[in-house]
């Protein structure tokens, strides 16, 4: 099923410190594309706090648009990175502090459609929308979703309506293109592939 977006679909994409760099830059350049080839959309790099800058995993330095509570998003793609390797940053500590969780969790009980790419799916299993629900995340973490309340799914994009998964690292691009596929049309999404010369995968599952 769509989104039914209003007239304009805003798209907010989650950053926090060591966050995967292509996981978010990935789907951030399709949907820019998609805005350019006339998809009726915004996309915004934000933050739960007011900061000057994020650093990525492998040391990128982004400056977020904006903090998640000042925008209104139709669509909030959360990134991984870091879940396998532990540590104080990335997703595993993400999702041990909670906040991210509770946030994710607190905008999808708005009537936000929620996505994920790669280990971002974990954070999506601890605010409890993948109870259920049919879901992937990166191959490394696998194991790791089988232990929650999750139904795994073998796909590189899993798309339960209003709640999307997808694998590792390059799958936030199909992510991506799924999504303007659905949302604007099948001709867009083919535009915006034919820009970046991008051969999208068709290993997309998509619930009844």
């Amino acid at each position: 099923l769509a989104l039914s977006p209003p007239l304009e679909m805003e798209i907010a994409i989650l950053l926090f410190e060591a966050f995967d760099e292509l996981d978010a830059i990935g789907p951030y350049e399709v949907f820019g594309n998609a805005a350019a080839f006339g998809a009726d959309l915004t996309v915004s790099l934000c933050t739960l706090r007011r900061t000057e800058s994020v650093t990525a995993d492998h040391g990128l330095r982004v400056e977020p648009d904006a903090t998640l509570d000042e925008l209104a998003p139709d669509l909030v793609v959360v990134p991984g990175g870091g879940w396998n390797r532990g540590g104080g940053t990335g997703v595993r500590a993400a999702a041990e502090r909670g906040e991210i969780p509770a946030a994710v969790a607190s905008i999808a009980e708005s009537g936000a459609t929620v996505a994920s790419v790669c280990t971002g799916g974990m954070l999506l299993a601890r605010a409890g929308l993948l109870d259920g629900r049919p879901a992937t995340t990166h191959r490394g973490a696998l194991s790791d979703l089988r232990e929650t309340d999750a139904v795994v799914i073998d796909a590189r994009v899993v798309d339960d309506d209003d709640v999307l998964t997808a694998g590792g690292v390059t799958s936030g691009l199909d992510l991506a293109c799924h999504v303007v596929d659905r949302e604007f049309g099948a001709d867009v999404a083919e535009r915006v592939c034919t820009e970046m010369e991008y051969d999208r995968s068709a290993d997309v599952y998509v619930s009844e």
